[in-house]
């Protein structure tokens, strides 16, 4: 892979205001490596945990998002602008709770406010972006999975693609009920992922989650599901999914 294809990676701001929840985040624009040479206007996708995405000293592991777009540019596929969100560390549950649970007060409605109402303008008027819900993405892996479900579920008019991976069903019942009533956009696409060994009951929710879902929409929404019998609860396997779905909700139609 020639390091000519390496997204430009810019810190937007180290401390961007989330006004809806008192609170200040990273958030970083990966954009292709062409971009400032091109007049292009991108599909965007925006990605939760940014600490996890392409940090290499990430306590976790993360997913090399940096590394994949650089692949999947060299192939042809490069045109995309990734917006990667911090979470907020000990506040990270609560914000991307949908819900009000026995687990706490979820603030995830806030967060989506922020993302509606703050960030993607911001975004849209920043970059050259393709701003329609038709190119417009969301994305994340376990509370990042489920809040971006909530997103995509709850405003399928503004983020038609969205990139689920392993998400935290467990946490929130109530998913399950906008998955019976979702009524997809015209260009809404979801990838689910799942893997075989995250938890006793995390690939029969995820199955259920899917079933419900499909079952009350027929053919109205483009899906894929996506299961690695052998994939644990963590970055390593994200990090193999997510060139894999990128391709899959953006390039492959």
């Amino acid at each position: 892979m020639s390091t000519s294809y390496q997204p430009i990676i810019e810190i937007i701001e180290e401390d961007y205001e989330i006004p809806q929840l008192k609170r200040r985040r990273r958030i970083a624009a990966l954009l292709p490596h062409n971009y400032h040479q091109t007049q292009k206007d991108y599909p965007v996708l925006y990605l939760h945990d940014g600490q996890n995405l392409f940090d290499e000293n990430s306590p976790f592991g993360n997913w090399a998002i940096d590394q994949s777009l650089a692949q999947l540019a060299e192939e042809g596929y490069g045109d995309i602008v990734v917006i990667s969100i911090d979470h907020g560390g000990e506040d990270r549950i609560n914000e991307y709770m949908p819900f009000n649970t026995k687990y706490g007060k979820g603030q995830g409605k806030l967060y989506v406010q922020f993302l509606l109402e703050t960030l993607k303008p911001y975004v849209d008027k920043k970059y050259r972006v393709l701003t329609d819900g038709g190119h417009t993405g969301v994305g994340g892996s376990s509370m990042g999975g489920l809040i971006s479900l909530y997103a995509g579920l709850t405003f399928p008019e503004t983020f038609s693609r969205m990139m689920i991976f392993s998400p935290s069903l467990w946490l929130s019942r109530k998913i399950y009920q906008l998955a019976r009533g979702f009524t997809p956009s015209s260009s809404s696409h979801l990838y689910l992922y799942a893997g075989g060994k995250e938890s006793q009951a995390h690939l029969p929710n995820v199955m259920r989650f899917g079933a419900n879902l499909l079952s009350s929409m027929g053919d109205g929404l483009r899906f894929k599901f996506s299961h690695n019998p052998d994939g644990i609860h963590h970055e390593s396997d994200w990090r193999k999914e997510f060139p894999i779905a990128l391709k899959w909700l953006y390039f492959d139609l």
